[in-house]
């Protein structure tokens, strides 16, 4: 008795991992295995890089920060401390952003922070 193999599921399969890597250089969007370990690694990459977003959007907020804490006359460390101290609550996301577009409401939220 012939073997049974399915052709239709495999043949899918491989269309659907072919269509993903539309878009790549030479062998790598044609090639079955070539593509599919391509493919694979691309995961790989997207899976350490959403994690390296996080760490380097954390750095450019501290940076925003500290450089507008300097127009102040105050470190980054210093002001992170005050803010403490103060008891007021707000993330980097935010304070980098109040630094960038709103200078003036950074303004008092540092003045708070020498205060305190």
């Amino acid at each position: 008795m012939p073997r049974s193999v399915n052709h239709v599921a495999s043949k899918a399969r491989r269309k659907k991992i072919l269509k993903l890597t539309r878009g790549y250089f030479g062998a790598r969007k044609n090639v079955w295995t070539v593509a599919k370990n391509t493919w694979e690694k691309g995961l790989t990459y997207a899976f350490r890089d959403r994690r390296n977003k996080k760490r380097n959007f954390r750095a450019l907020w501290i940076q925003r920060i500290n450089a507008a804490a300097r127009l102040e006359g105050m470190s980054y460390s210093r002001l992170m401390g005050g803010l403490h101290k103060a008891g007021i609550e707000i993330n980097r996301k935010v304070l980098a952003d109040l630094a960038m577009n709103h200078p003036e409401a950074f303004k008092a939220v540092v003045a708070k922070a020498k205060s305190a």
